[in-house]
């Protein structure tokens, strides 16, 4: 079924309170529900990646609410989509583009995933300019992919208080271990990679070829280079002229990387998050990046018990880069989550968030 989709773009200014500006799409439907029950859906991605990996899957995700509308529904409870919101972090896609000087101020060595959360949390309660949209008055559900994950958890950590009716976390990086062994790895790799091509399609090309590609859905990789690349020079490089090159710099994905604590903030928050917010956990059936143990220990532990989560759901055939790999799976299980009727009422929510 054909979504007349409608996305625009904003920039988000918070500076003084927070250096970086913030890049992000809004995406809605002509048959779109407005009134106070309707979700505003906030999407955060993961590291190495941008707001506009998230499209597949939301795309699918207006195609099941499209459906519904449609065919009536089935018993569950009813589903209102307002509209649905993808962020950038100030390092990635096209925020890092604009934060490029301010990121040269000691963020080299670690980005903070906390920094994004932060980010989240000054747009979704207007501590800045460019967005014309009162989230207050909106049913917020946050949905957020490894980094992403994190930094929608900890953007309620924050004041004033953050309140989301349900949260979805796919494939989190939450351990209450020591992150360095793994995390020394992902920043190796990253300042390994290649980061310069002669021009958009033929990265693309050369991607397509590459083993750790070709898992990607195809909607994903022309994501990735479409809206992940940009034109040389560029600080980074400012003596080359010619191709293409990361609008996050290998420098800021390792940096990135390299944030050894938020996801150990995560884990000592999960608890105290569950009583106050319905919390869905997505992983992928395949443990790659996160081991079976890392996973159940977060599960069984670090939630207070399971019986505190909302939903767990594993996806056959994924792992960790589920979103890449299977985005419409993804939107098909934040549906069910949607419809499951897991969701916090938003005066209830508001007054134990405050709380936290």
């Amino acid at each position: 079924m054909s979504v007349p989709l409608h996305s625009r773009a904003y920039v988000f200014d918070p500076r003084p309170n927070f250096p970086f500006f913030l890049t992000a799409n809004r995406y809605c439907i002509d048959i779109a529900e407005h009134d106070e029950d309707a979700l505003t859906l906030v999407f955060a991605h993961a590291t190495g990646f941008h707001k506009e990996h998230w499209e597949p899957t939301i795309e699918d995700l207006f195609r099941l609410f499209s459906q519904t509308q449609a065919q009536g529904h089935d018993g569950h409870r009813k589903v209102k989509i307002r509209e649905m919101w993808s962020i950038d972090a100030p390092n990635h896609g096209d925020a890092a583009i604009l934060n490029e000087k301010t990121l040269r101020w000691g963020y080299e060595q670690a980005f903070f995933w906390e920094d994004y959360g932060r980010g989240i949390h000054a747009f979704l309660t207007g501590l800045g300019t460019g967005i014309d949209v009162d989230f207050s008055k909106h049913n917020l559900v946050g949905i957020g992919h490894s980094m992403g994950a994190i930094s929608i958890m900890l953007s309620t950590t924050y004041q004033p208080p953050l309140t989301y009716s349900s949260i979805h976390l796919i494939e989190p990086m939450i351990m209450g271990q020591q992150w360095s062994i793994f995390g020394n790895f992902l920043q190796k790799g990253a300042m390994n990679r290649r980061d310069i091509w002669p021009n958009i399609e033929e990265a693309y090309q050369i991607m397509k070829g590459r083993p750790s590609w070709k898992s990607w859905d195809e909607r994903i990789l022309r994501m990735y280079v479409n809206h992940g690349l940009r034109p040389l020079p560029t600080l980074e490089y400012p003596n080359s002229l010619d191709g293409v090159t990361l609008k996050c710099a290998k420098q800021q994905e390792s940096a990135t990387f390299g944030d050894y604590k938020s996801r150990v903030l995560a884990y000592n928050l999960l608890p105290h998050l569950a009583k106050c917010i319905p919390i869905h956990f997505v992983y992928g059936a395949i443990d790659d990046y996160t081991s079976a143990e890392t996973k159940n220990d977060v599960l069984h532990n670090a939630s207070g018990g399971i019986e505190n989560l909302a939903r767990v759901v594993r996806i056959s055939g994924a792992g960790h880069l589920v979103l890449q790999t299977h985005p419409t799976a993804v939107a098909g299980v934040i549906w069910e989550g949607l419809k499951s009727g897991f969701h916090a009422d938003r005066s209830s929510a508001r007054s134990r968030t405050a709380r936290l």
